[in-house]
């Protein structure tokens, strides 16, 4: 390739006096200068004739014809290039040995491969194209929070709520999607992605987002990235990886730092002059903005986020899955009862008996609670209704004995107190009698019965009995455990009862009624 001089500098600077030396001195060869000086001469041409032309153009006029010739090499389908480069794995270098193989074919001469690339270049700059080399369709979505937030106003008490903006882009196609949220929490977080696939109808391998709390946790200078559970679940879900960008490098998501300024001006700016009293009424206003802006015509370019969205990116998404996604929150270091069940907002749900005083972890999501032991889950149950609370859930499966296990009732505690024997039975039913339920008897029933775990069960049927014989009508755990404790039981005798003789002499000097009364009436 002939490389041009600029001959339309130097006519500039003749025009201002410089010589062909001090021309030369500007960055050009002394020979080159005299070569356009030496035509402008011979063509009659001076810097009014030009200053109104392009360089190309004044160049052209001092010498006609020269650097005008046909390549040698043959010239592929430079658009086809540039559909293919769109598709997964297709790279300059796969189509550069494809189109040699097919010059070699034809017997034609082929260009390198850094001509073929500069070419290429050159291609996109002309038709205005953005070049395939940086984004591949359907691979990646960038995602984040929009600096620029909106508001609701309650139109009865003009109170404003602010409203955030979730964006989200394709950086191959720049079709955008932007959800109003009324908060930045971990569950809105999730939401708005999920909207995003639907938006999208499908998803792709790679989310980049921010390093945000609500979906990475660490992102260390070196080793792995720590990421959110829940948000690594949602990404698990739609067959996708969470990458996010270095952090305070604005350049790694790119595409979605602009789609945020743009969007001050095609959502923010436009819809300014409106008043929404509910979030529904204010995302189909977003979205019926966002749509607009997805259709507007580019630039630099023909067609628009639309249309190459629906013609090259949308075919290549992948499916969505065939059951939505569900948000879901998790809990740490809850342990396994002695009862076998673990607690959430006060209710039970049950786990298998063999992680009893162990540490497990609970994912809830609106319906169901899960317990997991590391990454092995190991039960599940319905969520208890809001409101509820001392409910047991409970799977047969997770206890000892199955389907033979039983909850504590009055029946089974009556069981168990016959058992032990005739006195017992006596101290549980009174217990029970002294209730207004049954239910509010089942602790100090309890209490009572698990003295056989310290001391057997024919001591604590003699405590019941001395108990019995006693004044107290409803012995309790509190008056057998004394007796056991003194061993009252084995001696065969109660402690006598203190009772205070019938007349004591009385302690230092006390005046009488006599002495008050005078001693005489």
């Amino acid at each position: 390739m002939v490389r041009k001089i600029k001959a339309k500098l130097v006519l500039r600077l003749r025009s201002e006096g410089l010589t062909g030396r001090q021309i030369a001195e500007q960055g050009m060869s002394r020979t080159s200068v005299a070569m356009v000086i030496d035509a402008a001469d011979r063509e009659g041409i001076g810097w009014d004739d030009v200053a109104a032309f392009e360089e190309a153009e004044v160049y052209a006029r001092l010498f006609p014809g020269r650097g005008e010739h046909d390549s040698v090499h043959a010239q592929p389908d430079w658009e086809k290039v540039h559909k293919e480069l769109a598709k997964v794995g297709v790279t300059l270098k796969l189509l550069h040995g494809e189109y040699v193989d097919a010059c070699r074919t034809r017997g034609e001469t082929a260009m390198g491969y850094d001509r073929f690339c500069k070419t290429y270049q050159r291609h996109v700059l002309v038709i205005g194209a953005a070049s395939r080399v940086g984004h591949k369709a359907g691979q990646t979505v960038e995602v984040d929070w929009s600096g620029k937030t909106m508001q609701l106003t309650d139109p009865v008490t003009g109170v404003t709520t602010r409203v955030y903006l979730f964006v989200a882009t394709l950086p191959f196609s720049r079709y955008s999607f932007v959800e109003p949220t009324l908060d930045m929490k971990q569950d809105t977080w999730l939401r708005a992605n999920a909207a995003m696939f639907d938006w999208f109808g499908g998803s792709v391998p790679r989310i980049v987002p921010d390093n945000l709390k609500t979906g990475v946790l660490k992102h260390p200078a070196e080793g792995e990235v720590v990421l959110n559970d829940a948000y690594r679940e949602l990404a698990a879900h739609y067959s996708a990886a969470v990458l996010p960008g270095r952090p305070r490098k604005p350049k790694d998501k790119a595409s979605v730092e602009g789609t945020v300024g743009n969007v001050a001006t095609a959502v923010i700016a436009t819809l300014r002059d409106r008043a929404f009293a509910s979030l529904p009424e204010l995302r189909a206003a977003v979205y019926e903005r966002v749509a607009a802006y997805n259709a507007a015509p580019f630039q630099k370019r023909a067609g628009s986020r639309q249309s190459v969205f629906e013609g090259e990116e949308k075919p290549l998404l992948r499916p969505l899955p065939p059951v939505p996604f569900e948000i879901s929150q998790w809990l740490y270091g809850r342990r396994v009862q002695r009862n076998g069940h673990v607690v959430f907002e006060r209710n039970f749900y049950s786990a298998p008996y063999a992680n009893i005083g162990r540490s497990v972890d609970l994912r809830i999501t609106d319906t169901t609670l899960e317990v997991f032991a590391g990454d092995q889950r190991l039960t599940s149950h319905l969520l208890a209704p809001a409101g509820m609370v001392n409910e047991y859930r409970t799977h047969d499966s997770d206890l000892p004995d199955g389907p033979r296990y039983r909850q504590w009732d009055p029946d089974r505690v009556r069981e168990w107190a016959a058992r032990v024997g005739e006195n017992t039975t006596v101290v549980v039913n009174r217990i029970f009698e002294s209730v207004p339920v049954d239910e509010q008897g089942l602790d100090a029933a309890l209490a009572v019965l698990r003295l056989t775990r310290r001391y057997s069960a024919a001591r604590v049927e003699t405590a019941a009995g001395i108990a019995l014989d006693s004044r107290v009508r409803s012995p309790r755990y509190a008056h057998l455990r004394p007796i056991l404790e003194s061993n009252q039981d084995q001696t065969g005798r109660r402690q006598p009862r203190f009772e205070p003789p019938a007349w004591e002499e009385p302690a230092g000097y006390v005046r009488g009624a006599d002495y008050y009364a005078g001693g005489t009436r």
